[in-house]
């Protein structure tokens, strides 16, 4: 995989929303950052030195993921 740089603007907002520690959905994550790969910047800020736990659960009759990262990605 060619991984984008932490001066990715998308990379970025996804990271800023993580940066709390708590889980967030797939789709908070893409409304409130209008990116919509969600799970592929989560495996580039992995290949940044991100820590990001990925949780799915049953909700309602539909399966959600949850993102929560436990540690950021590197700056460089």
């Amino acid at each position: 995989m060619h991984a984008a740089t932490m001066t990715s603007s998308r990379l970025q907002r996804v990271r800023k929303m993580l940066a709390d520690g708590k889980p967030h959905s797939t789709r908070d994550i893409a409304r409130r950052t209008h990116v919509l790969a969600i799970s592929a910047c989560v495996s580039e800020l992995r290949a940044n030195g991100a820590e990001i736990q990925c949780q799915r659960t049953r909700v309602g009759e539909k399966w959600v993921f949850f993102y929560t990262m436990l540690r950021g990605p590197r700056d460089g």
